[in-house]
């Protein structure tokens, strides 16, 4: 008998949704979307699968990623269009990197992305974030998403109604949002604690929903769903045999209260579309979206039966019709309200705004004006308030870091050897809209920077920098190809500026003054061991002036794949003086001797993608001198120049503002008075942080002045090694990168011209550089 029973229960479930649909009202269709992090991807294919059967759910709950993805769904996006949302968006932009390098404030960009590490110091302390990553970017995605709603809603009234599931982290209870702001509640679902920052919410703080509830298919059954549709991309608690490390381990104890309702949830599903079993990544693989987006078709094939039937049963039914509504996309204010900034920040914040009361602006225009202020890296994030705005206000609140910051890097390379960069770096010391930085490098050929800037004027676009530099190297001398000796080279410099943006984010222009004194001495006593150059001591001190240009629109700072960058720079001599002493008694030392140039240098380098993977590179550069005749008591300044040269060679970036990098030349292996230099490359994104860079570098070199130079510049004839004849330099070769935790890591292979022979170069980390 009880058997019998146990076969009749079987039989009414199997008949319930015939029962439901014998009715004549339409059954309440609930689509259950689980969290899971990136692995939420896979819910796509079901969205689209529903579409394509013309099944339209009543309501929409999610948690996590799968409030996210509902949360667009129940808007009106479309399965198809969020599929495209999800495989064309930048996902580490979004969730890893901070301010993407073509939004920095132009005149912050020489400091972007060089510190591995860095510290706020609040009360004299250092203070570390609670969190793993910053969610500015992540916010601004979801608020363009969700531009139609920018308002308080509630949430019945979108085309489907939906809830978003969060965790009260404060009173330990589950909180269901159905009003308010559409995007803030997709974003405090997810809100994994120690990932993303907690959202503020009323009088409490909300973390994501997975915590309690990571399928919440029961808030669809206590709001009369009928019929529950169920895509699970999360799974249950792992076995003894599957906590075999202290993530799981942690992972599971927060999740305690979730697995307890998780087999009781499950079983309140009519139609379940497991995806656990087909899922081969992670929740933090979001760059894997579109394998992720492959697996979750499985599952929604294999259920593809039982929702084309229930489609069929519907098609008697009138159901909602889903579109995203139209949306002008402009807004004006009568006021705009700027909360929780500084006096010393609050000008330059206006200014990279730049947005003004009663103008009309589009979501794009306010966007961008977000941008613009994170760029100048004073805020941790900035929020606009368009909520309760009702086109008559805008509230603008600022997240300031700390006025004092600590930062920290590694590097090592075959050249230089290892160091470590210690950086400290001070906001508003010297009034408003200031900065100082003091960064030294820690190594064996040791240096260090001071550098104080600070913008002015109303629209704080006009700036001035002050910094002095000094370093002490260890520069070789290569004769055919092989290292030959050793020189101990110690300078400082000291560079002044005034400059103007022309683009706050790109581009400046401007006039600087300069002094720079070096002495270059052997590493070897010359009592007892002649160097290569019969050398004793040589001091050379100059003062001049300069003109420069700067414009960068690179989208990144290390492997960009977009934009130009231009450098140019006329520099002007106006007192020099250079001493030669030798410790060859028979050749004649100079003391005190000076001479005069006017030098050229541009540089002109083009990022272009032409694919998904692969990256055209163009690079020109180009140096000219002009040295004054010789009078009376003076040298010429090819003869005792030596500081005011052009420096060829090197994979690093720059030390100095007159050397240029070239592929298959150790750092300043070729010393010039004019040379022009192109470069060719690929580079073939290979896959996530890995790349290949082929490419081939042509120059043409001089050694005396720019009249014999241009006489022979298309037709070079001398060996570049030992010349004083116009010179060809060439090289072939490849680079094989990774961007690691610790930076670029960087492996060359060049061959070039006369030494023929191929050259490797190793780098790791972010050096100090100028």
């Amino acid at each position: 008998m009880i058997r019998n029973l146990l076969w009749f229960v079987l039989v009414i479930l199997i008949q319930l949704p015939v029962v439901l649909f014998a009715q004549n009202e339409k059954p309440k269709i609930a689509l259950v979307l689980s969290g899971g992090g990136a692995k939420g991807v896979a819910h796509i294919p079901v969205l689209q699968a529903l579409d394509s059967l013309h099944i339209v759910p009543d309501i929409v709950v999610g948690t996590s990623m799968g409030s996210v993805i509902g949360g667009l769904y129940a808007m009106g996006y479309s399965g198809d269009e969020i599929a495209y949302l999800v495989n064309t968006t930048e996902w580490n932009n979004l969730l890893y990197e901070k301010t993407p390098f073509n939004d920095v404030s132009v005149e912050e960009k020489s400091e972007n992305e060089k510190y591995l590490i860095g510290l706020d110091i609040v009360d004299g302390a250092p203070k570390t974030t609670p969190y793993l990553l910053n969610d500015q970017n992540l916010r601004l995605k979801l608020g363009t998403l969700t531009a139609p709603f920018y308002k308080d809603t509630n949430f019945d009234d979108l085309p489907i109604p939906f809830r978003s599931v969060t965790t009260d982290l404060i009173n330990f209870k589950e909180i269901v949002l159905k009003d308010g702001s559409l995007a803030t509640a997709m974003r405090a679902s997810m809100s994994i604690p120690g990932v993303f920052e907690p959202v503020k919410y009323k009088n409490t703080i909300l973390v994501d929903g997975g915590i309690l509830n990571n399928f919440p298919t029961n808030i669809a059954k206590e709001w009369g769903a009928d019929i529950i549709i169920g895509s699970d991309v999360s799974g249950g608690a792992q076995d003894i045999e599957g906590l075999d490390n202290i993530s799981d381990l942690l992972f599971q104890t927060t999740m305690v209260q979730n697995y307890r309702m998780y087999p009781s949830n499950r079983a309140l599903v009519n139609i379940m579309i497991d995806h656990v079993p087909n899922l081969t990544y992670s929740t933090g693989d979001f760059n894997k979206t579109t394998e992720l987006y492959e697996e979750g078709k499985i599952a929604s094939k294999e259920k593809i039966g039982e929702l084309a039937a229930l489609g069929l049963q519907l098609a008697r039914f009138k159901q909602r019709e889903i579109a995203l509504p139209v949306f002008k996309d402009s807004v004006s204010f009568g006021k705009i309200t700027y909360k929780n900034i500084s006096e010393d920040n609050l000008q330059l914040l206006k200014s990279r705004m730049g947005l003004e009361e009663d103008h009309v602006y589009t979501s794009e225009d306010l966007v961008a004006a977000i941008k613009r202020s994170m760029g100048t890296d004073i805020f941790r994030k900035i929020y606009l308030d368009l909520s309760a705005a009702n086109n008559e206000e805008l509230v603008i609140t600022g997240f300031e870091k700390s006025n004092h910051r600590l930062n920290a890097s590694v590097h090592y390379d075959l050249y230089r050897g290892i160091g470590l960069v210690g950086n400290y770096t001070g906001r508003n010391l010297l009034g408003e809209a200031s900065r100082v930085l003091v960064t030294l490098d820690i190594a064996e050929q040791p240096k260090g920077m001071l550098q104080v800037q600070k913008n002015f004027g109303e629209k704080k676009q006009w700036w001035w920098r002050s910094e002095g530099i000094g370093k002490q190297l260890i520069q070789r001398i290569f004769i055919n190809g092989q290292y030959a000796d050793d020189y101990r080279e110690k300078s400082v410099k000291f560079k002044n500026q005034i400059n103007r943006n022309i683009n706050s984010l790109s581009s400046y222009a401007g006039l600087g003054f300069n002094y720079e004194y070096v002495n270059i001495d052997p590493t070897a006593n010359s009592e007892f061991r002649d160097n290569l150059l019969v050398l004793n001591q040589y001091y050379a001190s100059y003062v001049g002036f300069d003109a420069h240009f700067f414009s960068n629109t690179m989208d990144k700072v290390f492997y960009p794949k977009q934009g130009t960058s231009i450098n140019a720079t006329v520099n002007r001599s106006i007192k020099q003086r250079a001493s030669v002493f030798f410790s060859d008694a028979e050749a004649l030392s100079l003391a005190g001797l000076n001479y005069g140039f006017t030098n050229l240098q541009g540089n002109y380098h083009k990022r272009l993608p032409l694919g998904n993977k692969v990256t055209g590179i163009f690079e020109a550069s180009m140096g000219f001198t002009i040295a004054d005749k010789d009078e009376e008591n003076e040298i010429s300044f090819y003869n005792a120049g030596f500081p005011q040269l052009f420096y060829l060679g090197g994979n690093l970036p720059i030390l100095r503002s007159n050397t240029v990098g070239f592929q298959g030349l150790q750092e300043d292996e070729v010393i010039t008075s004019q040379f022009i230099v192109l470069k060719v490359a690929s580079q073939l994104d290979v896959f996530n942080n890995f790349y290949i860079t082929p490419n081939i570098n042509l120059g043409s070199i001089g050694f005396s002045d720019l009249e014999e130079f241009s006489k022979n510049v298309f037709s070079p004839r001398g060996s570049w090694e030992d010349s004083d004849q116009t010179s060809l330099l060439f090289s072939i070769g490849t680079m094989v990168s990774y961007k690691s935790i610790l930076g670029p890591v960087d492996l060359s292979f060049s061959w070039t011209n006369d030494i023929n022979k191929v050259r490797v170069f190793l780098s790791v980390g972010i050096p100090f550089n100028r």
